[in-house]
């Protein structure tokens, strides 16, 4: 009977060192290590010794497999303790192609080469969406360092050296966009290992998460669908004369806006990390552009430039009601009707299909 159907009690030994993974393992670790560990001490492999072995790995998973055991676990055994591990993200929908077979377009050699080429010639606009995207779970692969066969943990490593080689020093000691191209890196000599190791949902996620930041920053325009409109805007930003600083800091008397950006109604941030980053760095970059000529502008200049920015970020999905909402304090204090754009089209919700990643096939 499983610890699900009654409440049994906790082992006397500490779980995470039975499946060797860290206590802020990720629930896709704890899968990897659970079916890498049973591999190696499966009684086919180790006699008769391993069976005992291959039991006491599958309580572990057990506890720890389970959110709710495994909060139970972590209160009464490890009390105090703050798990690390990234929550889980739902599922993309039906038009997310599911990454069983994806590796089957490309031999293995003409992937690397051609994401290594891809590397090399990284944009600036590039490097900068990097820097803004979600960082991928590098701990997850660390955890299952352990796991991986000699080949393959030296063709990790490989990878990772040839990545160094391939980006400027510059480049590799800024830490967000160093560990977006490491992660999708890890995800290109991983994939197959991982395919085999975890079953969905925890299979699509753990690809998911390690080309998140590549796929919102790569071949995509600096800001977004809506470049041109946002390119105007943090020009303007950067031509604000003392007037219009005065007009941002008194409009609607001066009352702090709310940090917190809306997003339309049919959008999810968390499934749009391109235009995510979008507006995080078109509004770092009109804060920037302030700068330039007004150091430290104060909060309400910085909370007007951020909401104006994510209005143009996605002004093609935004009602106009919102819009003007969103964008009333930019207009009020500088005089600037922010001028229609071009239509945009819709947006781009994960990245586009490159020939450095290959189309994920069903």
């Amino acid at each position: 009977m499983s610890p699900r159907q009654r409440p049994a009690p906790l082992p006397d030994d500490d779980l995470y060192r039975r499946l060797e993974v860290p206590a802020n393992a990720s629930a896709e670790a704890i899968e990897v290590a659970w079916r890498a560990l049973l591999k190696r001490h499966h009684p086919d492999v180790a006699g008769d010794d391993g069976l005992e072995h291959a039991k006491r790995i599958n309580v572990a998973h057990d506890w720890l497999g389970d959110a709710e055991l495994r909060a139970r676990y972590d209160a009464e055994r490890r009390p105090g303790s703050v798990r690390l591990g990234i929550p889980p993200r739902a599922p993309r929908g039906a038009d997310w192609r599911t990454s069983a077979r994806r590796h089957a377009v490309l031999d293995a050699s003409e992937r690397r080469r051609r994401f290594l080429e891809r590397v090399a010639t990284l944009s600036a606009d590039e490097l900068d969406r990097l820097a803004c995207a979600e960082s991928p779970p590098l701990a997850f692969v660390a955890a299952i360092r352990r796991f991986l066969l000699p080949e393959r943990l030296a063709a990790v490593e490989a990878i990772e050296a040839e990545v160094r080689d391939r980006v400027a020093p510059a480049v590799w000691a800024r830490g967000h966009s160093r560990d977006a191209v490491l992660g999708a890196a890890h995800d290109l000599v991983l994939g197959e290992f991982l395919d085999e190791h975890l079953d969905e949902p925890f299979r699509e996620r753990a690809h998911e998460r390690l080309t998140r930041a590549w796929d919102a920053a790569v071949g995509q325009p600096r800001y977004g669908p809506n470049t041109a409109a946002v390119s105007a805007f943090v020009d303007r930003a950067r031509r604000l004369g003392g007037a219009d600083l005065k007009g941002l800091e008194d409009t609607r008397g001066g009352a702090v806006l709310s940090a917190v950006l809306p997003w339309p109604p049919d959008l999810d941030p968390a499934e749009n990390e391109a235009l995510r980053v979008s507006s995080v760095l078109a509004a770092r970059d009109a804060t920037a552009a302030v700068g330039e000529r007004w150091p430290a502008p104060s909060r309400r200049v910085r909370a007007s430039l951020a909401r104006t920015a994510h209005a143009l970020v996605l002004r093609h999905a935004f009602g106009a009601d919102q819009f003007a909402s969103l964008t009333a304090a930019w207009r009020e204090g500088t005089g600037d009707p922010l001028a229609p754009s071009a239509n945009a089209g819709p947006p781009r919700a994960g990245g586009v299909n490159r020939p450095d990643r290959p189309p994920r096939t069903r």
